[in-house]
C-alpha cells in the first residue's frame, strides 16, 4: 500500500496519501515500526491484515518520482502492479470523500502517472481520497 505524495510537504491536501498511511499503521499498531529504506527511498513499515501481510511505503520522493520507489519496492518484496494499492488525492472529488479505481489511466495524477511509467502496468488499485478543488 503506496500512499502518494510530496515529502518535504506532509500535512497538505496533496500528500494525503501519506496521512492516509500513517492513519492506517496506527490502526495495525505499526506506526512506531516505521522505517527509512534506502533501497527504495521511501519510508517502510511491515503489518498484517486478516491474514495478509502488508507492506506501507511513503516514499521519500517529489510526487512526479513516486513511482520510483513504488517499483523500487515492487521487486524488492517481488510484488506485481495489481498487488499494489496506490493512496492518492484527488482533485475532482470533494474534500473526504473517497472511491476505489481498478487500473485505468493516471488521469492527470502525476504521481499515479508516475507509477504507471515505472512499473510499466496501470493494474494498480486505486484509493482516491477527495481533496476538492481550492
Amino acid at each position: 500500500v503506496a500512499g502518494l505524495g510530496n515529502h518535504g510537504l506532509r500535512g497538505t491536501r496533496h500528500s494525503v496519501g501519506m496521512a492516509v498511511l500513517d492513519r492506517l499503521a496506527r490502526q495495525l499498531a505499526v506506526a512506531e515500526g516505521w522505517r527509512a529504506d534506502r533501497r527504495c527511498c521511501a519510508d517502510v513499515a511491515l503489518g498484517a491484515a486478516r491474514g495478509l501481510e502488508l507492506v506501507l511505503l511513503k516514499p521519500r520522493r517529489l510526487m512526479n518520482l513516486n513511482g520510483l520507489s513504488v517499483a523500487s519496492a515492487a521487486e524488492l518484496y517481488s510484488l506485481h502492479p495489481e498487488d499494489i494499492y496506490l493512496v492518492h488525492d484527488d482533485l475532482d472529488k470533494a474534500l473526504g470523500k473517497v472511491a476505489i479505481k481498478l487500473g485505468g489511466s493516471a488521469r492527470g495524477h502525476n504521481g499515479v502517472r508516475s507509477c504507471i511509467s515505472a512499473l510499466h502496468s496501470n493494474e494498480m488499485t486505486r484509493l482516491r481520497v477527495g481533496i476538492g478543488r481550492p
